[in-house]
C-alpha cells in the first residue's frame, strides 16, 4: 500500500497548473507584443510558480523517506523503490516545466527594443530546462540494481533540476542586461520582486 502520496502528487501538479493559468491571466498573447510591465509580470509569475513547485520536489527527492506511510517499512530505502521515487519525481518536474513553456509563449513578447530577442532567450531556457528533465526521465527506464546505483539516479535526478533552477535565474538576470529598458519593468512588477524574494532567501 502506497497511501495518499500518488494523490497528494497528482494534486500538486494539478495546483501547479492552476496558479500558474492565473499567472499570467489566461490570455494567449503569443507571437504578440505587450507593454513590457505586462510582460514581466507574466513571465515572473509564471518562472515564480515553477520555481516553488521545483523546489519541493527537489526537497521530496534529497529526503524520500520522510513521503512514506508511517508505520511502513519505506518504499524508496529498496532499488527499486528509489528509482521508482526519481522518476515520479521528474515526471512531476517535466509537467510543471510543460506548463513553464506555455506560460512563457502565451506572454508574448516585451514592447522594448530587444523585446523579442528577450522572449527567445526565455523561451529557449524553458525549452532547454525541459529538454534536460526529459532526457534525465529517460535515464532512469532502467531499474537500478543496487542501493548505490538507485541512490546516484536520485542524486541525478536532484542535480539537473537544480540546474535548471540556476540556469533560470541566470536567464532573467541577463535578459535585463542585454534590455536595459525591461529593468523598471521588472522592478515594478509584483511577481518579479517575489522571484527575487525567493532567490535570495
Amino acid at each position: 500500500m502506497r497511501g495518499p502520496l500518488p494523490w497528494i502528487l497528482a494534486g500538486v501538479g494539478i495546483l501547479a497548473v492552476i496558479l500558474v493559468g492565473a499567472a499570467i491571466g489566461g490570455r494567449d498573447d503569443s507571437g504578440e507584443t505587450v507593454p513590457a510591465g505586462e510582460w514581466a509580470q507574466n513571465v515572473c509569475g509564471a518562472v515564480g510558480v515553477w520555481r516553488a513547485h521545483m523546489e519541493v520536489i527537489v526537497d521530496d527527492l534529497r529526503d524520500p523517506s520522510a513521503q512514506s506511510v508511517s508505520g511502513e517499512e519505506p518504499q524508496s530505502e529498496t532499488p527499486q523503490g528509489r528509482t521508482g521515487f526519481a522518476r515520479e519525481s521528474l515526471e512531476r518536474a517535466v509537467e510543471a516545466t510543460d506548463t513553464l513553456v506555455e506560460g512563457v509563449e502565451n506572454a508574448g513578447a516585451p514592447d522594448t527594443p530587444q523585446g523579442e530577442e528577450v522572449a527567445d532567450r526565455v523561451a529557449d531556457w524553458a525549452n532547454d530546462a525541459q529538454d534536460e528533465l526529459e532526457e534525465t526521465q529517460d535515464g532512469l527506464d532502467e531499474e537500478a540494481d543496487t542501493l548505490e546505483e538507485a541512490i546516484e539516479q536520485l542524486t541525478d535526478a536532484s542535480r539537473t533540476i537544480a540546474a535548471v533552477l540556476v540556469s533560470g535565474t541566470q536567464t532573467i538576470a541577463e535578459i535585463t542586461q542585454l534590455d536595459p529598458e525591461l529593468v523598471g519593468a521588472f522592478r515594478g512588477a509584483s511577481t518579479c520582486e517575489e522571484l527575487r524574494e525567493d532567490s535570495s532567501s
